[in-house]
């Protein structure tokens, strides 16, 4: 899909990777530009939660209804929160609604449109943690795990109905979500992060070469090979990095 002229939506479209992904749009020539968030600055665009179903179907179809057609649909936005087994269970309700749900909700209100116009593209922003771990958060690891398979039979099942899908899998991204709200946290992801706009550039060319995975970050598609090739070995690796982690206040990302 060639960018120019079409239009697009992105979720967590406010800040981050979102607000990066909807300014490259516009660069590439895109007749339309709808950024939605939580919290959307007057005229920027339009609020929506995207953990409410009924919130991104007013989304879908506020859309639809100014500029007749959606062709490409970023489920981009999430949240992360340090929790594991003691999380209590409305921490993974929320993050679960955040980084799975909402994918769901997307697809259920806007691929009947686009079937019906025939085709669009949907792309999922997961995280290299839905192929690998986020060794300090149980509730952002399983939630992305589902978001990449949902990803995965999404782009399965309707392929032949024209609806190209492709799953963004990001490692350290230079974001609020990595750095913290004043931009001087410390995490061990920093070392090799990437800029928004890099994640941009990545995202335009998978979905002009409808390429299913996309990762800013090279490397994870190795880290993905070597965990299918020796889970074990894979295993160990990761609790000498949960160690590491636990034993350094700098690279758990403390603030």
């Amino acid at each position: 899909m060639k960018l120019r002229d079409k239009v697009c939506v992105v979720t967590g479209g406010a800040s981050g990777i979102g607000k990066a992904l909807a300014a490259r749009f516009t660069a590439e020539g895109a007749r339309a530009v709808v950024a939605a968030d939580l919290r959307m600055p007057e005229g920027a665009g339009i609020a929506c939660d995207v953990s409410s179903e009924t919130q991104v179907k007013d989304l879908v179809e506020a859309v639809i209804a100014k500029h007749g057609r959606i062709d490409l649909f970023c489920s981009n936005a999430g949240i992360i929160e340090r929790a594991g087994l003691d999380a209590p269970l409305e921490a993974w309700r929320r993050t679960m609604d955040v980084n799975f749900m909402a994918h769901l909700y997307a697809a259920r209100a806007v691929i009947p449109h686009m079937l019906a116009q025939g085709g669009g593209y949907l792309v999922n922003t997961a995280s290299a943690a839905g192929l690998l771990m986020q060794v300090d958060s149980a509730t952002y690891t399983v939630s992305k795990h589902a978001a990449v398979a949902f990803a995965e039979w999404l782009a399965v099942n309707y392929h032949a109905r024209g609806i190209r899908v492709s799953c963004l899998c990001p490692q350290g991204v230079r974001t609020p979500m990595l750095l913290g709200p004043k931009g001087d946290r410390k995490s061990f992801l920093l070392e090799g992060s990437v800029s928004v706009e890099q994640v941009a550039d990545c995202v335009v060319r998978a979905v002009e070469t409808e390429t299913f995975l996309i990762l800013p970050h090279p490397e994870v598609a190795e880290y993905e090979r070597r965990k299918a090739a020796d889970r074990d070995r894979w295993l160990a690796g990761m609790r000498k990095l949960k160690t590491r982690v636990d034993a350094d206040p700098k690279l758990r990302g403390d603030d």
